[in-house]
């Protein structure tokens, strides 16, 4: 005889959908990550110093450490080390932050601005042949449902 509280209780629909979804970005962010490193590997880059270029470059101003991290949804530990590598390669400069002498912001060089272009150029190409695979309204939807989990994940954390 079966004891009631052994029997597994039956999975909310919505709980695994949620539960999909997520390990469905999981996966994606792991062969977003590979393919973008192969992406810009010709221009020298990695996917995480290009997403520290494309934080400050779509920021349109200067920006520390700690904002480009929240900016790129990583920690300011990763942003910096990201940033640091970006100093030595001459892609990104520290200014002095009035606000904060101890938190510089950093902005492109003219350098990081050519290279970022040119991983953008490289992006707007693959991008389109996605576009033709996967319809617009899709990919507002997913975008929507992605942005609604963001917004009360967030919400939880702060």
């Amino acid at each position: 005889m079966h004891r009631r509280d052994s029997i597994p209780a039956k999975p909310d629909p919505r709980a695994a959908a949620i539960t999909q979804l997520t390990l469905t970005v999981f996966r994606l962010n792991g062969v977003l990550l590979h393919w973008g490193d192969k992406l810009v590997e010709p221009l020298g880059l990695t996917s995480a110093r290009w997403q520290m270029l494309g934080a400050i470059v779509l920021a349109g101003t200067p920006l520390t450490a700690p904002q480009v991290g929240a900016a790129m949804g990583v920690t300011r530990q990763g942003a910096q080390k990201q940033l640091n590598l970006l100093l030595e390669q001459g892609l990104v400069e520290a200014r002095p932050n009035a606000a904060h002498r101890r938190s510089p912001l950093y902005s492109l060089t003219p350098l990081g601005m050519a290279l970022y272009e040119q991983a953008d150029a490289l992006w707007a190409a693959r991008a389109a042949e996605l576009a033709a695979l996967i319809p617009a309204a899709q990919a507002r939807a997913a975008t929507r449902a992605l942005e609604s989990m963001l917004r009360e994940l967030q919400a939880v954390n702060h």
